[in-house]
């Protein structure tokens, strides 16, 4: 369901991000451009922004690109300051810190993850007491580059956002989903956890799964010297996507992602039993259904 926020929403004050790359830097830049934070209000009414990172050094360079008003030098301290804190690690470490910042958290504080994979962490908050506070968002608008130099002050204008409540938390995700669409300007949609993993691991988990598994051919099999031209670069751009991230994701997302990959290889074995038979009118079928659903999507 697509959120028009019409409420009148408590903005935060101070916004918080544990996690500075491509996502969470973004998050930050973007805010950042529209000349919120460092004490002024400005029409998100953030009065700062603050933010930590495991590396020194990307703490450092957003503090120095002006992308944060404040990099302190422990996460607590951060979930103490802010008011929206948003959780922008990888999906494993975002379980860890969630559990790790509740005794930080100011009074009435909201929380939201950035992860691609949704049911466990939604699972975890209600786990510890904090539904009516948390909401789940993943933006479609990810990167296959990753740390704070990937990130960039537009990344989320225009974009989906999924949100994903809890069981008792339908104001923290209207308010979640306000924070998306009336700070960053994109486009949130407010889905359960269960039907966002499902319908991700076949619009995106899988995608990532073929195009490494391409990538994995064509480093094995593909002739020494051999030039790659853009059919096989835009095919295999997800393949550059950080291992040990996709690790994650494929694992926690495995019950969805399997039965996915079996309906995949049915229409590979469709492929493969028109070709040893030579029947044109098969092969000509599998592509053209291919071909008509990518050209409505986008040109």
């Amino acid at each position: 369901m697509q959120v028009t926020c019409t409420f009148q929403a408590v903005r935060p004050q101070t916004l918080g991000l544990i996690g500075l790359g491509a996502i969470g830097g973004s998050i930050a830049r973007q805010v950042k451009s529209q000349g919120l934070g460092a004490g002024g209000s400005g029409s998100g009414g953030i009065a700062a922004v603050v933010g930590w990172s495991p590396e020194p050094a990307e703490r450092a360079l957003a503090a120095q690109q002006g992308a944060l008003d404040d990099a302190p030098a422990r996460a607590a301290d951060v979930a103490r300051m802010a008011d929206l804190l948003i959780l922008a690690a990888p999906p494993a470490a975002n379980l860890a810190q969630l559990d790790a910042m509740i005794p930080h958290l100011k009074p009435g504080a909201l929380i939201t993850d950035v992860g691609s994979v949704k049911r466990a962490i939604v699972a975890r908050a209600e786990e510890l007491g904090i539904g009516a506070r948390f909401a789940g968002s993943h933006p479609l608008a990810g990167t296959h580059r990753q740390g704070y130099e990937a990130s960039r002050a537009d990344l989320f204008r225009g974009a989906v956002v999924y949100v994903t409540p809890c069981t008792d938390g339908a104001d923290a995700a209207r308010e979640i989903a306000h924070f998306w669409q009336e700070v960053l300007s994109a486009e949130p949609v407010l889905v359960d956890a269960e039907r966002h993993d499902a319908q991700l691991a076949a619009t995106s988990h899988v995608p990532q799964v073929v195009a490494s598994l391409l990538g994995d051919f064509l480093a094995r099999y593909a002739p020494r010297g051999a030039s790659f031209g853009p059919g096989a670069l835009d095919t295999t751009r997800l393949a550059a996507s950080d291992p040990e991230l996709w690790t994650e994701i494929l694992l926690m997302n495995r019950d969805e992602i399997l039965p996915a990959l079996r309906a995949l290889e049915e229409s590979l074995g469709t492929v493969e039993r028109a070709l040893e038979v030579g029947d044109a009118a098969a092969l000509t079928a599998w592509l053209t259904r291919a071909a008509e659903w990518r050209r409505r999507i986008a040109p």
